[in-house]
């Protein structure tokens, strides 16, 4: 019998028959050897996945009748590394509580996504992203990491010594072992302060592209697509000097308004789950993410897309989505428009190309909108869309197969590392492994 356990959103319910909770990397050994040995004398093939904080949307982290192991108390910072900059943290971590503990020790990550509540192995490994002209999904930032594969021994990965290897693990999606140990890269703290402005048009979006996702470290577009205009952007800043963090944000930039007021992306919704606007100077870790640690930031009742369109295709991609705006609509939240740097993560949807992501937060009507995403994946095939690995998308394999050319690396790499297939699940063998 499968345990009751469902995503965070509660749209999947996990077809494990059983969930593991070891609080140490040698207690992940002896489950995975344990499973790994059980399932030789019984004949039977063990089948097992890692599970973080269940941000993904569809089944990428299920192990269909076998089971799962939740590295939720994995969650230390083993060591700070000040000299080359990197941080070493079990499996389990948060970024928010990553990002504190940094604080505290004058740094900070990069980048981070919107938010902080999700595991940093999580993220790494489904390729979820920040945003920003110059700044690469979260992935990018890994250094090393350490994989408890089938057999229970440990595999460690480092950019020194293994980096094309590591550049095909860090996006793993749990086809290779479980992710104990992750090393990041870390820089010094820095102080972002985010100010929102209201309606800006996508012809004026058009024109404009360059300068309006250029104009901070982070820029997000948020609209309803009810109309060819975005109804917030929130444009977050560095703040490198008290002259920075004292000017005035300009009443208006490329024609949207200031917001007098924090905003909720979703503005009939109260802004107290985000995080500060107004100009008002933070830590980045505090500014970056757009919703608090210390709220849920919402109740889970909505469903997630997103797709990553090489840069180059971002507008005609955006007046694709806009055509259907009236089919859109009804079934949507809100939509996010940003942009990420190229990486060299071989299952990165920015592999060696700067994309754009279209991000569709749905509401909870499942049949709705599985009904509406071939259409929507039909408007984006023509512009080399990658959905994200953890979101809900109706890609055909095979054409997800011809949109990353290092797949057969990755096929190779999880063959070597895990053999038995372990690790496989439906997700894998329909979408990445064939």
């Amino acid at each position: 019998m499968a345990v009751e356990l469902t995503n965070w959103a509660g749209n999947f319910v996990y077809g494990a028959e059983r969930v593991h909770r070891p609080g140490s990397v040698e207690g992940v050994r002896a489950v995975v050897a344990g499973l790994a040995s059980g399932g030789a004398r019984g004949g039977g093939l063990a089948r097992l996945k890692a599970l973080g904080t269940r941000h993904s949307f569809n089944h990428v982290a299920d192990s269909e009748g076998g089971d799962l192991i939740s590295v939720d108390r994995l969650n230390r910072v083993l060591s700070l590394d000040r000299e080359r900059g990197r941080v070493t943290i079990e499996g389990g971590v948060r970024y928010g509580e990553l990002c504190r503990y940094l604080a505290a020790e004058g740094l900070a990550v990069a980048n981070l996504a919107s938010l902080p509540h999700i595991s940093v192995a999580g993220a790494a490994a489904t390729a979820t992203h920040g945003s920003g002209d110059a700044n690469p999904n979260l992935a990018a930032a890994v250094a090393g990491l350490e994989i408890v594969t089938a057999s229970g021994a440990p595999v460690t990965l480092t950019r020194e010594a293994d980096g094309d290897a590591l550049a095909g693990a860090v996006v793993g999606l749990g086809a290779l072992g479980i992710v104990t140990k992750l090393t990041l890269e870390v820089v010094p703290a820095f102080t972002v302060r985010q100010d929102v402005y209201r309606n800006l048009p996508l012809e004026t979006l058009e024109a404009n592209f360059d300068a309006v996702t250029g104009g901070g470290y982070s820029v997000s577009l948020f609209t309803d697509w009810a109309a060819p205009r975005f109804t917030q952007v929130w444009r977050k800043r560095r703040v490198d000097s008290p002259e920075d963090a004292a000017a005035p944000a300009e009443p208006e930039w490329f024609g949207a308004a200031l917001a007098a007021r924090d905003l909720h992306p979703i503005e009939e919704i109260s802004a107290e789950n985000c995080t500060p606007q107004c100009g008002v100077p933070g830590p980045s870790h505090e500014r970056l993410p757009h919703f608090r640690l210390e709220y849920t930031p919402s109740s889970g009742a909505e469903l997630q897309t997103e797709y990553l369109i090489p840069r180059q295709h971002a507008l005609p991609a955006l007046r694709a989505v806009a055509a259907l705006g009236e089919t859109i609509a009804p079934l949507l939240w809100v939509s996010e428009v940003r942009t990420v740097a190229a990486d060299d993560l071989w299952l990165s949807p920015c592999y060696r190309q700067a994309c754009v992501a279209i991000h569709f937060t749905w509401k909870p009507d499942g049949p709705g909108v599985s009904a509406l995403l071939p259409a929507l994946d039909e408007r984006l095939a023509p512009f080399d869309a990658r959905p994200h690995w953890g979101k809900l998308f109706a890609t055909p394999p095979e054409r997800i197969a011809a949109l990353y050319p290092r797949l057969s690396d990755f096929r190779a790499l999880a063959a070597r590392l895990d053999p038995g297939g372990t690790f496989r699940n439906a997700f894998l063998d329909d979408c990445v492994l064939g």
